[in-house]
C-alpha cells in the first residue's frame, strides 16, 4: 500500500512538471478562486462584527419610581444578572442622569436650563445590556412585573431591524460560500480534464496493457492535490503580504470592533487549505471518473 501512494505520488509530480502550461493554468485559476473566497470571507466577518458591535450595545432602559431605596434596586438588579438573557446591569442615580444630559447638552453647544429648575426632573434608571439583541422582549416583560420600575423604554423597533439584518447576512453568507465554491469546483474540474485529455493517450495504452482504473485514478487525484496545496501556499502569502498595509490602513475600524486577528487568521487558514487541497481532488476525481467510465 505505501509503495502503491510513494509511486502515485511520484507520478503526480512527473505529471504536474510534464505538462507544466496545464498545471500552471490550474494553479493560478485555484489562487484566483482561493482569493475570492477568502476575501469574502473576511468581509463576511468584518459585516458580522459590525452587527455583533452594535448590538451589543442595545439596551433596555427602564426608569425607577422616585424614592426607590437602594436595597429594592440590589434587588432588581440581582434577579435580572440571574436570566441568562443578560449580559449586565448598570445603575443610573438622578444626579448621573442629570450629569449625563448636561455634558450633552454642552456636547451639542445648546443651553442648559436645567440649573433653573426647583429640582432634578430626570428619574433614576436601570441600563441593561443584552446578550443578544432579540432576547429585549423577555427582559422587557421582566421589568414591567417590578412594582419600582415606572416605564420601559420601547426598543422594539431597533432590536427587530438587528436581529433581520443579522439572519440576512448570516444566510447570504453562507448561500454566497457555497455558490462560489460551487464556481471553483466546475473551473478546476474542467481545468484538469483538458489535463486528463490532453494525456489521454498515455491513459489509453494504461488501460491496453491491463492498468486497473485505481492505478490510472490516483495519480491525478494526487496531482489535483498538488494544485490546490499550491494554489493554497501562494494565496496565503499573498493574503500575508497584504496583512500589514491593510492592518494599518483599517487600524481604526477593526481596533473598535469585536475581532478576533488570530481566530480570522485561523479560519481563513483553515478554509484555503482544506477548499484548495478538497476541491483540487474533488475535481481530479471527477475528471478522471468521466474519462474512465466512458
Amino acid at each position: 500500500m505505501i509503495g502503491f501512494l510513494l509511486f502515485s505520488i511520484t507520478r503526480a509530480w512527473q505529471g504536474f512538471w510534464r505538462n507544466a502550461a496545464m498545471s500552471l493554468a490550474a494553479t493560478a485559476t485555484m489562487t484566483l478562486m482561493l482569493m475570492l473566497l477568502a476575501g469574502f470571507w473576511i468581509i463576511q466577518a468584518g459585516l458580522l462584527a459590525s452587527i455583533q458591535f452594535v448590538e451589543e450595545r442595545v439596551e433596555v432602559v427602564a426608569d425607577l419610581v422616585d424614592g426607590t431605596t437602594t436595597a429594592q434596586v440590589s434587588g432588581i438588579t440581582f434577579r435580572l444578572r440571574e436570566m441568562p438573557e443578560v449580559r449586565d446591569v448598570v445603575y443610573v442615580s438622578k444626579e448621573e442622569a442629570l450629569a449625563r444630559y448636561r455634558e450633552q447638552r454642552e456636547a451639542q453647544g445648546e443651553e442648559d436650563l436645567t440649573p433653573y429648575l426647583d429640582s432634578n426632573p430626570l428619574p433614576a434608571s436601570l441600563e441593561v445590556s443584552l446578550r443578544r439583541a432579540n432576547d429585549y422582549a423577555a427582559v422587557t416583560e421582566a421589568l414591567t412585573l417590578e412594582p419600582q420600575v415606572e416605564k420601559v423604554k420601547n426598543i422594539a423597533d431597533t432590536a427587530e431591524r438587528l436581529v433581520t439584518l443579522t439572519n440576512v447576512l448570516s444566510t447570504a453568507g453562507v448561500a454566497l460560500l457555497l455558490v462560489i465554491g460551487a464556481i471553483v469546483l466546475f473551473i478546476v474540474i474542467n481545468t484538469i480534464r483538458l489535463a486528463v485529455l490532453g494525456r489521454a493517450e498515455e491513459i489509453e495504452v494504461m488501460r491496453l496493457v491491463g492498468a486497473s482504473d485505481a492505478f490510472i485514478r490516483w495519480p491525478f487525484v494526487f496531482e489535483g492535490a498538488m494544485v490546490g496545496l499550491a494554489g493554497a501556499v501562494i494565496t496565503l502569502a499573498v493574503l500575508l503580504a497584504a496583512a500589514d498595509p491593510l492592518s494599518r490602513f483599517l487600524f481604526q475600524f477593526f481596533e473598535i470592533l469585536p475581532i478576533h486577528v488570530g481566530s480570522i487568521s485561523r479560519d481563513v487558514t483553515l478554509l484555503v487549505v482544506g477548499a484548495g487541497s478538497g476541491l483540487g481532488v474533488l475535481g481530479a476525481w471527477v475528471s478522471v471518473r468521466t474519462y474512465l467510465i466512458r
